[in-house]
């Protein structure tokens, strides 16, 4: 079947589903927050409360998760990576992850193996600064559509960068491509697909870290559990651990997938309820502007989430220059979740007494907003 074009979908950019809250996972491990918190600079990423933003969209609080710094890079990718670089070189290894110093632990051993992977841009970055923190190769394939001070970056971090005239997609081929048959290759992407499911869900298992972060902050600030959580997608894998996270616990907000409409495989596959495949354009949110959902995340988002919507750029712009003026640097896909807010208003029914989480996953030096 012929890929979905946006623009077939231009009259169904909504989907609601409230019975979704219904459906209950199993847990992440606590493993892995503990395994975070022993890498060197790890603290909690700030949850700012922004009154302004709660106003216009009639919510009683509105709270984002600033991803701009997060363990030295700008984006939250570095959870997802570190978990699952080191549990692939363990699981190579036939050892366990260690415990204390995982990195130095690692350190003298990781040197054999090339690690492997394809990007829109933060988690290539975040791979290739698992490479260089342990001492060994990384091999990053970039699709078109990446900023140049994503490319930058990625090569800053010492990683060999493939540059793929082609969409996501084609990248993430070429890297399992390149991967195939070298032992010594680790392939550390973050979709899956049938056969490839061990290391992406790895890397959701990574992301949960800051969901935990999230439930502590909000007690903190006296607000609770959330309402309702913006969730900016690509893939689906951090949605996944939105979901495996708030479907597993006592809170059960509402989920609210964002998407660009340069790009919306995840609104697409919950419209026709199968795993779909679109046809994707040019957009500033390059982390998100992937064709198919990740095939093990799309189960949990087809039960899981409540809501999706697709965004323009124009829109994310907006959001972005807003969130800057409020002390957040966002980049495009981190100002994506209170452009799709919005832009879900009034279906999403935010009400005044509702406490609005909204992930802005990366900040203006991962992927600068245009002018």
């Amino acid at each position: 079947m012929a890929p979905a074009s946006p623009a077939s979908l231009a009259r169904t950019s909504w989907f609601s589903r409230p019975a979704a809250r219904d459906w209950r996972c199993p847990p992440a491990s606590r493993e892995v927050a503990a395994f975070h918190a022993a890498l060197p600079g790890y603290a909690p990423t700030p949850l700012v409360e922004t009154p302004e933003p709660a106003a216009g969209l009639g919510a009683g609080r509105v709270f984002v998760k600033d991803e701009s710094s997060r363990l030295g890079l700008p984006a939250f990718k570095i959870l997802g990576a570190s978990w699952g670089v080191c549990r692939a070189l363990c699981d190579r290894l036939g050892v366990p992850v260690p415990a204390a110093d995982p990195i130095g632990a690692l350190r003298a051993r990781a040197g054999a193996f090339r690690l492997v992977t394809a990007t829109d841009g933060n988690h290539g970055r975040a791979v290739a600064a698992m490479a260089r923190m342990l001492g060994t190769r990384a091999e990053v394939f970039v699709p078109d559509g990446v900023h140049p001070v994503a490319l930058a970056a990625i090569e800053g971090e010492g990683a060999r960068v493939v540059r793929v005239g082609a969409p996501y997609d084609a990248a993430v081929r070429r890297a399992a491509e390149s991967a195939e048959g070298d032992a010594s290759a680790l392939l550390v992407q973050d979709t899956a697909w049938p056969g490839y499911e061990r290391v992406p869900r790895w890397i959701v298992e990574g992301y949960s870290t800051l969901f935990t972060e999230i439930d502590a902050q909000l007690r903190a600030a006296g607000a609770g559990s959330p309402d309702i959580v913006a969730v900016p997608v690509g893939v689906g894998s951090l949605a996944q651990a939105a979901v495996v996270h708030y479907r597993s616990g006592a809170s059960a907000p509402k989920l609210l997938a964002v998407e660009p409409d340069a790009a919306p495989c995840v609104l697409a596959s919950l419209l026709g309820d199968r795993l779909v495949t679109v046809e994707t354009g040019a957009t500033s949110m390059a982390g998100l502007n992937c064709a198919t959902p990740s095939s093990s995340a799309w189960p949990y988002l087809r039960a899981g989430v409540d809501a999706a919507v697709s965004v323009a750029d124009a829109a994310v712009a907006d959001a972005a220059r807003e969130l800057v003026a409020l002390g957040v640097s966002a980049g495009p896909c981190g100002a994506a979740a209170l452009a799709g807010v919005r832009a879900a208003l009034p279906g999403l029914g935010v009400g005044p007494g509702d406490t609005v989480v909204l992930l802005s996953t990366e900040g203006a030096a991962a992927n600068p907003p245009p002018a």
